[in-house]
Order: structure tokens, then sequence, then C-alpha cells
């Protein structure tokens, strides 16, 4: 798992500037899922998810500041059931290592900050908190703990493959190696960043965006997370560029990840998936990072290679929860009753028998978030509701880069109806709205209250050390 990779951001998926080679080999010997999305655009909530095989409404980390701690069973609790040993190595975002995550042993785990997390954005309304003028100055070639994390997890992972996984023929081992890039900040290894000579880069897609915006609630949004106020057409570029070359990085340590597998002799009966937990805008539609519903923020890479997987593309919308019966199924362990009443469906089932009926899910409830962010995918057609406020329909057929926005269309009034009827079915936008906001309240609370969040230390982004 790389971290906010977005779909778009590799080869294999159309990019035409972006290298990535060996996750493109990677897709080309197995399936690449073209509409795969995240549970929620944001680190905590989306990795939860992921753990469970639940919604975010469902596992009710809503936010950077209520992080997983063990306390739904997931994939790896069960698989652990089963006697199969469960190795984690890197980025977790989960409360704490003392927690049971669901592995046999955590290397190298990052979880949130002092087993809390972000708490600012529980106080989604205030954007007078935030600075985020510091992500436009650390941009272009340079080092950084982030890219060094990231090395040291590789070479963790290598050294477990060649050493460790050997050994263990009695059962199929599962490792999750996680990184933290592409996640700014956006420095990145010179050799990396060269690749991309700044007449190669293309500006953000900005048409439409100050339209957008006339809808309070990403205003508000717009306004919370203001990264692009300090942008000029130059530093976009090289923003951009650091990008694209922290995309190859991961591509690299993929690479030298597979590369132990093969030189131990374990590529042909080893199952590989490659996923994110969430994208990056770099710019387009005047946004940086993620937590909205546009295509680079919530859209991910998924591609099932290895033992058990067939080579093709499938169109049919996948998410990250669709991961729990997944590895389930890699390793060999039976689905109980209560796997498949899960939300989630295997992606190797999905593979052999498309459904393009299928509606994916996904919210966000964090900073900036007057009210929730809910979005559904169905076909061609983006969803997106905002309580008390007017949705947005996007025709992702006609319309890739989202920039007609459909939500007050008069011609899409049956289209809007069946969306919202569809989104309900999964889970009624104004009802878990109000759960979110208690959720919260309850959370602030704990916590001490508004004055003892304001009293601690702001970041933007999850120290390593």
């Amino acid at each position: 798992m790389a971290d906010e990779h977005a779909r778009s951001a590799l080869g294999c998926y159309g990019h035409d500037v972006v290298q990535t080679p060996v996750l493109d080999r990677l897709a080309a010997s197995g399936t690449r899922f073209t509409q795969a999305y995240t549970p929620s655009p944001v680190c905590v909530p989306a990795r939860a998810a992921f753990a469970t095989g639940r919604h975010v409404f469902q596992t009710r980390c809503w936010s950077n500041a209520q992080p997983y701690a063990g306390q739904m069973p997931g994939w790896g609790h069960r698989l652990m059931e089963e006697g199969h040993e469960v190795v984690s190595i890197g980025k977790l975002h989960y409360r704490s290592q003392e927690d049971d995550n669901g592995f046999s042993r955590e290397i190298m785990p990052l979880h949130v900050r002092d087993g809390v997390g972000f708490i600012y954005g529980l106080l989604r309304d205030r954007s007078d908190l935030f600075d985020t003028d510091h992500f436009a100055q650390e941009i272009g070639p340079g080092d950084d703990s982030y890219t060094d994390y990231d090395r040291r997890v590789c070479e963790h992972a290598v050294k477990w493959l060649k050493e460790e996984a050997p050994a263990k023929r009695d059962k199929p081992w599962v490792l999750f190696v996680s990184f933290v890039r592409p996640h700014y900040p956006l420095t990145c290894p010179k050799e990396f960043y060269d690749l991309y000579p700044l007449d190669r880069v293309t500006p953000p897609r900005f048409a439409g965006h100050e339209k957008e915006f006339s809808n309070p609630a990403l205003a508000a949004f717009r306004k919370y997370y203001d990264y692009d106020d300090y942008f000029d057409d130059h530093t976009r570029l090289v923003g951009r560029a650091s990008y694209y070359g922290l995309c190859s990085f991961v591509d690299d340590l993929a690479g030298q990840i597979l590369g132990a597998l093969e030189d131990t002799g374990q590529g042909k009966e080893t199952a590989v998936i490659y996923t994110a937990d969430h994208g990056e805008l770099i710019g387009d539609h005047g946004l940086w990072t993620k937590m909205c519903m546009y295509e680079d923020s919530v859209g991910i890479p998924m591609i099932v290679s290895g033992a058990g997987a067939t080579a093709g593309v499938s169109k049919t919308p996948v998410s990250l929860i669709d991961i729990y019966q997944t590895v389930l199924e890699a390793a060999g362990v039976e689905l109980t009753v209560e796997d498949r009443s899960l939300p989630g469906r295997s992606l190797y089932e999905t593979a052999a028998a498309p459904d393009t009926d299928r509606a994916v899910f996904s919210e966000y409830h964090d900073g900036g978030a007057i009210t929730g962010f809910f979005m559904l995918r169905h076909g061609r057609w983006k969803y997106v509701c905002y309580p008390g406020f007017a949705p947005q329909l996007f025709d992702l057929e006609t319309d890739p880069y989202e920039q007609n926005d459909l939500g007050n269309s008069d011609t899409h009034v049956d289209v809007r109806a069946d969306c919202h009827r569809r989104i309900v079915e999964i889970g009624d936008p104004d009802q878990l709205n109000e759960q979110a906001f208690a959720d919260q309240a309850e959370r602030i609370e704990e916590l001490g209250g508004i004055d003892a969040i304001l009293a601690t230390e702001a970041f933007d982004f999850t120290p390593v050390e």
C-alpha cells in the first residue's frame, strides 16, 4: 500500500508522463481495476475500513482523530485465528502498537501521533486554525524523513522475504508493506525528480473551479485547505514534478520487494496486491492533497497479480473494503457467513464475474467539512451528497475531469434521484452526518474541550519519529 497515490498517476492507468514500469508490469500480469475507490479520502478512516472490511460509518473512525484500535476484528485477526502469520512493515496509522491490530508482528509501525492523531480536524469549521503556507515551500529535489522511512521499510521487507518467509511452509504467510510516499511533503529524491523536466509537466486543470466553490460546502472546504493560494505557475509545476517523482520512487521500492520474491523462488506462488489509501489532487480544481470527492482524491489504484490472478482489466467498481475477502481467499481461508455479510466482495470473484451495476461508496467527516461528504459511484455517474446543501453530479464517461457539475441540472433530476436512492440503501447521509457530528462532539469533550485542543501543537502530517 502506498499513501496518497492517485489512480491516474501510473503508466498502466494511462498517464502519459508518470513512469511506473514495475507496477505497469505487475498490472499487465494480473487484473487492473479501473474504478477502484477509497472508503474515505483521508488516512485514518480509510485504513480502519481497509482493516475491517467495513464502511467508515460502521467503524465510526470518522476522522484522523478517531483511529482504529482493534475494536472490530479485521482480516488480520481472521487469518491469525486460522493459524497464519500476519506481519506488517511500515505505516498503519492505527492508534497504537499496544493494541491488537490484527498482526502477529508490527515492524517499524507508524501510528497516529501520541495515540491521538490530528485533533484540530475535529473543529471542522475553524479555517482560522490551520497553517498551509509550508506546503508550497516543501517541494522540489531533496531529502526528507518520509523518504528515509520508506527506504528502511523496503529494506526490512526485502530482508523478511529473504530470511524469514522461505522457512514458513506450513501455512501461507501474509505480509503487509505500507509506504508513506508519495504523501507530501513533496520533497523528492533528486534522481527521481530529474525524471520530470518541467517542460514535460502539464499544469493543473483549473477550469470551472471558481464556479464549483459557489457551493457553500465546497467553499468552506476550499477556505480550510487553501494550499493553492501559496503557489504560482512555476511552483505548481515543481510540485507536480515532485509528486510524479515520488510515484516513481515508490515504484522503485516495489521493484526491490518483487525482486526479493523472485530471487527466493516465491514469486509464482505468492499473490500480490498493490493499492493506496487515497489519492492526491496536485493542484487540480485549485486543490492539493485529498479529502474531497474528486477522482484524483478518491480514486485509487487496485492491482491484483501473482498466484490466483488472471490477466485482464475490470471495470467493476471496487473499494478498499474488498481487500478483506480477497486476502482471506488468497490465503485459502473459507469465508464464514459473517465474512460474507460484510459489504465487500473478493476481488477474485469480481474479476471472474463482472458487475457493472455495483455501486461504491465513500465518505468524509474531517477538517473543512461543515457537513458530511458522501459519494456514490454507479455506472457512468458520480453523485456527491452534502446534507443541507446542493449535491454534485458528474457524468464520468463524457466529463472525466469533472468540470461540468450536473447537480442542479433540470435534465438530470431522475439520475440524481436514482443515485440518492442507492446511496440511502447503503447509509442515509442525513442520519450518518448527525452520528458523525455527535461522536466527534463526544471526542472533543474526552480531549478536554475546544480550548484544550487549541492548546496543543498543530501539525499537517504524522512525523515518523
